[in-house]
């Protein structure tokens, strides 16, 4: 059995304690998704600054619905910021509507269909056709009112 190719690029998600829990979650919310390999802190030898993290993640891999990623359990040293989002661009409002159910939980941080699920990543989930929406000064208007994406107010506006 071959290695299946790595991209070149991938987005790495420093986590406090929860790469293992946020990797299932994310997996069942995306389609054609999977956990490619985890890779936990040994038991023994480890130095002062990662005791306490044996069988925690050390090195995760997977893939959201075609994109690698790679995940570890660092510590509290390290936090998620909105200066990093991901982008889930959405073929209709179904779709918008199930995502952001799946990953806004933090109803301060909604705006213009940004939102931040459980573990403090950013995710911006939008309409496929969010350029074609946004071509009119009202539309533009609309947008900036909006928490989550609704596409018939975008289109009305």
């Amino acid at each position: 059995m071959s290695t299946p190719a790595i991209a070149a690029v991938q987005p790495c998600l420093w986590f406090d304690d929860q790469a293992r829990e946020a990797m299932e979650y994310y997996v069942s919310v995306f389609p054609h998704s999977r956990i490619n390999e985890i890779i936990e802190y040994p038991d023994e030898s480890l130095d002062e600054h990662f005791r306490g993290m044996s069988g925690k993640v050390l090195n995760g891999q997977f893939t959201l619905d075609g994109v690698d990623f790679v995940c570890l359990d660092g510590g509290p040293i390290f936090t998620f910021t909105e200066a990093v989002s991901f982008v889930v661009t959405c073929a209709d409002q179904a779709e918008i509507d199930r995502y952001w159910a799946a990953l806004s939980h933090v109803p301060e941080s909604e705006q213009c269909g940004w939102s931040k699920d459980r573990f403090g990543v950013s995710w911006q989930i939008i309409p496929a056709n969010m350029g074609e929406l946004l071509t009119r000064p009202a539309q533009v208007q609309a947008m900036m009112a909006m928490k989550k994406i609704v596409i018939a107010d975008l289109e009305d506006a």
